[in-house]
């Protein structure tokens, strides 16, 4: 199988990575020559064109920035992709474009597979990352030897579509998390207690997260904010929350409140700053 990836940044790149260390043999497309010198660099072979990597490829791993420009690349590769060809967009993309893009890809006899994954640029270069997959079982299970390359769990969560909803709820409750342990934080700083005896205490609990329990001691109090993951991208994952909300007409009043501060945050924080800065929001008076 002739495994191919488009779009090579700090997730493509990183499982561009992890693929090529384990034995894979890759051939990549990204729209960046410097990003493409680099997948060089780490012995994957490269094109100048989507379309010349869509016909030599049965499975096509895409890590792209949005939905839109998915739709895009697919609408210019799709007359060159082989039959029985497996897509996976692995990037966080909107439910309704995946069911439509997955719709197309029956027609033509080829396959279009949502897999949006979890655990940064960190996960993606060490093969831990968490995939969330919507889309056929079967054929799923015929790719699952290479996603278990570059995952440590993977969870089927329903037709194409799931998937992606799934990220996006994942993402909400991760903007959520964020906002309310920066809260406890100073709360317990006002205790008089340390932020890190509070998590300990905490991650024996129930109040437990991911946010918690990773985030805060690798990248928030250690003030690293070097996790790979942006302001920007996080805003963009709480407007598609928002959208997803909206479109099912589901009231979501405590996570309309929590976009409110992401929002309001654009005033102190820009769209390249480490999707962890929100922590100083809750602290900035202090």
């Amino acid at each position: 199988m002739q495994i191919g990836i488009i779009g090579c940044g700090n997730m493509g790149g990183g499982m561009a990575n992890t693929l090529t260390q384990k034995g894979k043999k890759l051939l990549c497309f990204d729209s960046s020559l410097v990003t493409l010198e680099k997948m060089k660099k780490i012995g994957c072979k490269v094109t100048n064109s989507p379309s010349d990597l869509a016909q030599k490829c049965d499975l096509i791993i895409l890590s792209l920035p949005t939905a839109k420009i998915v739709s895009n690349l697919m609408e210019v590769i799709s007359p060159d992709i082989k039959s029985g060809t497996i897509i996976v967009d692995t990037s966080t993309s909107e439910p309704d474009t995946t069911k439509a893009l997955s719709e197309i890809a029956k027609q033509a006899h080829y396959h279009f597979i949502d897999g949006p994954v979890s655990g940064g640029p960190v996960a993606a270069n060490s093969g831990t990352m968490t995939m969330l997959l919507g889309g056929d079982k079967n054929v799923i299970k015929s790719i699952q030897p290479t996603l278990d390359l570059i995952t440590l769990k993977t969870v089927i969560v329903g037709p194409s579509g799931a998937g992606h909803a799934a990220k996006i709820a994942n993402n909400m409750l991760c903007a959520a998390n964020l906002v309310l342990v920066s809260e406890v934080v100073k709360l317990g700083n006002a205790c008089g207690i340390s932020p890190e005896d509070l998590l300990n205490g905490i991650n024996a609990g129930s109040g437990r997260s991911g946010v918690s329990e990773v985030n805060f001691p690798k990248w928030i109090l250690n003030e690293g904010y070097n996790s790979g993951f942006t302001m920007g991208l996080m805003r963009k994952d709480v407007k598609l929350g928002l959208e997803l909300t909206n479109k099912y007409g589901v009231t979501t009043p405590a996570f309309d409140t929590i976009a409110s501060i992401w929002e309001e945050s654009n005033n102190s924080l820009p769209d390249n700053k480490d999707f962890n800065e929100i922590y100083k929001m809750s602290n900035k008076n202090d």
